[in-house]
C-alpha cells in the first residue's frame, strides 16, 4: 500500500504535536518532517480561528506545497468559507470533534481529490457560490468555470475535432471571431495552445 505523505502546519508546537500524534502511527500515512513538506500529498493545518495571520500562512503554504489542505480549527465563520477555499482548503474539521479516525478520513478524501466539511458549512458554501454566480459572474457573461457560453461552445466543437472554419460555420461566427475567442481563452488561462485549452476544459468538466 502506498502511503499518503502528510505535512503538518500549526500556530504552536502543542497543536503540531497533537496533529502528529493522531496520524504518525497509521500504516497508510507518513508524516513528513518540515524539510520534506514539498513532497506532501496533503497538508494538515491547525488554527484557532481563520485570522488574517492564519490566512496569510495558508496562502504561503499553498504556494510552497502543491497539495490540498485539511484545516482543523476551533471555529470558522460562514463568511470565511470562501477565503478558506481560496487557500486550497478542501476539508474542515471542528477541533472539538477531531478524532484520529475522522482526521485520517479527511486526509484520505483530500488525497483522492475530494473533501470533507460539516453539513452546515457545505450548505453555506453552496449558497455563497450561488451568490457569486448571480452577483459577480452572470452580470459579466461568465459561469463558475470562468468561461463565457461562447467560449464553451467553441471549446466543445474543438474537442469534437472541428477546425476554425467549421466552427465558424456551425456557430454563425466569422473565422476572426473564433480565433479571437480561442486566443482569449488561452491567454487568460495561460494555456499553451488549442490542444492544451481543450484538455484543460475536459479535465475541469467544463465541456
Amino acid at each position: 500500500m502506498e502511503q499518503i505523505k502528510v505535512a503538518l502546519q500549526a500556530m504552536d508546537p502543542v497543536s503540531h504535536a497533537g496533529l502528529a500524534a493522531l496520524l504518525q502511527f497509521r500504516n497508510d500515512m507518513l508524516v513528513l518532517r518540515t524539510n520534506q513538506r514539498h513532497d506532501a500529498d496533503v497538508l494538515v493545518a491547525a488554527a484557532e480561528r481563520l485570522t488574517p495571520d492564519v490566512v496569510a500562512g495558508l496562502r504561503r503554504a499553498g504556494a510552497d506545497v502543491p497539495a490540498p489542505i485539511v484545516l482543523v480549527c476551533q471555529e470558522i465563520l460562514e463568511a470565511e468559507l470562501m477565503t478558506a477555499v481560496e487557500c486550497k482548503v478542501v476539508g474542515i474539521l471542528p477541533r472539538p470533534a477531531v478524532t484520529a479516525e475522522r482526521l485520517a478520513h479527511s486526509v484520505r478524501a483530500a488525497a483522492a481529490g475530494g473533501g470533507v466539511m460539516p453539513p452546515n458549512l457545505v450548505g453555506e458554501l453552496l449558497k455563497q457560490v450561488e451568490r457569486m454566480q448571480r452577483d459577480v459572474l452572470a452580470p459579466n457573461g461568465l459561469n463558475a468555470s470562468g468561461l463565457t457560453p461562447r467560449e464553451i461552445d467553441v471549446l466543445r466543437l474543438m474537442a469534437d475535432g472541428f477546425d476554425t472554419n467549421e466552427i465558424a460555420g456551425k456557430l454563425c461566427y466569422s473565422e476572426r471571431t473564433v480565433k479571437n475567442v480561442i486566443y482569449g481563452v488561452t491567454h487568460r488561462l495561460k494555456l499553451r495552445n488549442r490542444s492544451h485549452a481543450v484538455a484543460y476544459a475536459l479535465r475541469a468538466g467544463m465541456i
